[in-house]
């Protein structure tokens, strides 16, 4: 079998009319045209590959650019004012005091875990860690935000253990905990799952890194393991596009993850880093070597030579285009200066990572790449990687939305106080997959390696020492409510950042900054890109709102099967900072005697709402009001409860309302509680129901040590928080609303913590 020949640009200028398969490789007619246009010629193979890539939806947000913007207009000098590094570079950076930064990012491998599971997801967590290791941080944390089909379909039992699996796998190897997240079951997700990874960095304000290629003979150097041919075309092919009926049947653009081979990796960018070896830095994911190259010198000064046949190949028989667009893991790209290059391939010898020097930053402006001595790209690298196309998608509010809005919850039955209906109707909820125990799946994770966990699951949000000596640490959590966005797509989001920040102010934390991942719908439909559009300028208002920035994130479009979208999932990761972690407060009650006080007040809010969902198969109405000024002066009392330890536990009011967090609290560390509702029911002007079923926001469930009321209650008059006193923790009961239901702590357990085990079977100790 004759190999082709070479398609260099010489031979591209010789052949103009040389038909190529961009349709093949994700590019529309237009967009090829345009490509020629830039050239003045047709591309050569490579370029074609690296322009497919590139400027796929995935790696060129061509359909979202000009909504995300709104996020720099909408900006305050508030809210950057603790920003080190905002959205652009591979992770935002945050100050967290004391001389340390953070840095975190949220992002989608929802395609390659349909396919793939236990690999799609693997690969997204090593992909994300990579963005914090080009921060020049130490990886100290993941979480994860999933979204399944429903709980007993045959598919999610295919895709559930496997996704599990591959994030367990990959994080525990790599040793690091996985401190939350959470897990959503809905049909609407059915062939079509959400795997959003977050990963958590910390470092010095001296050791930031940022992308770039700037002083001309610098070195550009490819270190990590080999390039082979997994993942090819998985950004422009798979990422980029919707699935069909028939299943999956795209593997091959799937990578495959070594969590070993990037736990060396991470070890030696951090000593490369601290013996300043570096000048700038870039991970290889979506779109492998042509992103690196592209990005790196686009952000620098504008040219790069490099020679493509010194990379070290796990498959020789790849050709130069299928290297560029290889998406091999646990790969880094670094640009170093020549007389600091026998000391970085010390330390990677040292580490036995393999290294292989491609070339070197040029002045030229020109990004070209050679094969065996011949020009196959020849570009300028900001056409590439910056000036891709940009969609302004046809917007159009769903004609069915009105109906949809109209049709409330407030027509509903709703059992009668004291009931035996309003009983079964509680344990029907609390055992409904999405607020049963999701310990199945947690079990799975490492939650304490290093030493420094303060918080994990099922408290409401993560916590990590970040200081040994000061106990200065960090807090974050995830957030999202399809059923709220698909019923009002702008209110929507601000849920989910309200829920997100909120579970990071119960931890004792102070909210600094967001990281989102925007899961939809195909771009092409008007009304998806009317929901994204809505979603976009709910959270720009919101953090301007709550005065924190979004420092970055991922749009993940093309979620659907066939023309179905899945409900718009804009998740929300808050992230905040607490001067000592001692002073954490965890979400259960522990001891006998402490007051139970509910902070906020109680609406008729049910639209959206579990209650409906599970009890009457409704979905319908406007999901609960946002108050942000109410969520960020509740916020500002929790931490100033923590810092005074005023607090034995906090615990958020979300999905399930009151009667979800009563449960939670007990469930946590088994200390029950008896509760009143007549004051509450009084006060708010609702029944029994809606008190315990509402999911009203802005509320939080507090206990509080007897000898601490006096101070917490002026805290709280102080700063204008609507309190209540609506129970007293009780070890001998379970959960005791008097006069409404009794549940012991057996019948709470057992109702929350079958039903994964029931459909999924026994894992590990649980």
């Amino acid at each position: 079998m004759s190999t082709p020949a070479l398609d260099t640009v010489a031979n591209a200028i010789a052949t103009p009319e040389r038909e190529q398969p961009y349709a093949a490789l994700g590019l529309r007619a237009d967009e090829y045209a345009r490509i020629r246009e830039i050239l003045g010629r047709r591309p050569t193979g490579a370029e074609l590959a690296m322009y497919s890539v590139m400027w796929s939806e995935h790696c060129s947000y061509k359909s979202s650019k000009v909504w995300l913007r709104e996020f720099g207009r909408r900006v305050s000098p508030e809210m950057t004012r603790h920003l080190l590094v905002g959205m652009g570079e591979n992770a935002g950076v945050l100050d967290a005091g004391e001389g340390w930064a953070v840095t975190f990012k949220i992002e989608s491998h929802n395609h390659p875990s349909y396919v793939e599971p236990f690999q799609g997801a693997a690969t997204g967590v090593g992909g994300i860690v990579r963005d914090i290791i080009a921060m020049g941080a130490r990886p100290v944390a993941v979480m994860d935000a999933l979204r399944f089909g429903a709980l007993d379909s045959p598919d999610t039992a295919r895709v559930l253990p496997g996704v599990v699996s591959g994030i367990s796998f990959y994080a525990n190897c790599l040793g690091l905990p996985n401190i939350g997240g959470e897990t959503w079951f809905d049909p609407v997700y059915q062939a079509n799952p959400l795997v959003n990874a977050l990963a958590v960095g910390v470092l010095r304000h001296e050791d930031l890194h940022l992308a770039n290629a700037r002083g001309a003979g610098n070195k550009v150097v490819l270190f990590g393991a080999r390039t082979g041919g997994d993942g090819i075309g998985g950004a422009s092919i798979l990422a980029s596009d919707t699935f069909s009926a028939g299943g999956p049947t795209k593997r091959p653009a799937v990578q495959v993850g070594d969590p070993f081979a990037e736990k060396v990796l991470i070890e030696c960018c951090l000593e490369l880093f601290a013996h300043g070896l570096v000048e700038g830095i870039q991970d290889l994911g979506a779109a492998g070597i042509s992103c690196a190259t592209s990005e790196l010198a686009s952000n620098g000064d504008g040219g790069m030579a490099i020679e493509l046949d010194r990379v070290l190949l796990r498959d020789p028989s790849l050709t130069p285009e299928e290297i560029l667009m290889s998406e091999s893991q646990e790969r880094m790209m670094a640009v170093v200066a020549p007389d600091k290059l026998e000391g970085f391939l010390a330390v990677t010898d040292k580490w036995d990572v393999e290294t292989s020097v491609l070339g070197e930053v040029t002045e030229t402006g020109r990004l070209v790449i050679t094969w065996r001595g011949e020009t196959i790209v020849d570009v300028d690298p900001r056409t590439v990687a910056v000036d891709g196309p940009v969609y302004e998608r046809p917007l159009a509010r769903p004609a069915w939305l009105d109906g949809v809005q109209a049709d409330t919850a407030a027509a509903l039955p709703r059992p009668a106080s004291g009931s035996p209906e309003l009983r079964a109707q509680a344990l029907r909820l609390l055992g409904s997959p999405n607020l049963a125990d999701k310990r199945w799946i947690t079990a799975q994770y490492d939650k304490y390696v290093l030493g420094n966990t303060a918080l994990s699951y099922p408290d409401d949000g993560g916590m990590v020492r970040i200081d040994e000596s000061s106990g200065l640490g960090f807090a974050v959590a995830t957030d999202a409510n399809g059923r709220y966005a698909y019923l009002d797509p702008y209110h929507g989001a601000q849920l989910a950042l309200a829920e997100a920040y909120r579970n990071v102010a119960v931890t004792g934390a102070t909210p600094r900054g967001v990281s989102d991942c925007l899961n939809f719908g195909s771009p092409e439909n008007p009304e998806v890109m009317w929901q994204f559009s809505q979603a976009v300028e709910g959270l720009a208002d919101g953090c301007r709102e709550l005065g924190i920035p979004v420092t970055g994130g991922n749009v993940s479009f093309y979620n659907q099967t066939g023309d179905v979208p899945i409900h718009p999932t804009p998740v929300v990761a808050v992230l905040g900072i607490i001067d000592d972690v001692a002073r954490r407060i965890p979400s259960g009650w522990q001891d006998d005697g402490h007051n139970v006080y509910l902070l906020g007040t109680t609406a008729l809010e049910l639209d959206g709402s579990a209650w409906a969902g599970v009890v009457h198969g409704h979905l319908g109405g406007r999901p609960p009001a946002v108050d942000l000024a109410r969520e960020r002066a509740l916020a500002d009392l929790l931490a100033a409860a923590a810092h005074e330890s005023l607090l034995a536990s906090a615990h958020d009011l979300a999905d399930g309302g009151l009667l979800a967090a009563l449960a939670e609290c007990v469930l946590r560390f088994g200390v029950g509680a008896r509760v009143w509702l007549r004051d509450l029911c009084e006060r708010d002007g609702v029944d029994a129901a809606t008190a315990l079923f509402s999911e009203s926001t802005g509320r939080v469930l507090v206990s509080v040590p007897r000898e601490d009321d006096v101070r917490f209650l002026g805290l709280c008059e102080g700063r204008g928080c609507p309190v209540l006193r609506i129970g007293v923790t009780d070890a001998t009961v379970g959960l005791d609303v008097q006069g409404e239901l009794v549940l012991t702590l057996e019948e709470l357990r057992e109702a929350h913590e079958s039903p994964l085990p029931a459909v999924l079977g026994p894992v590990g100790g649980y």
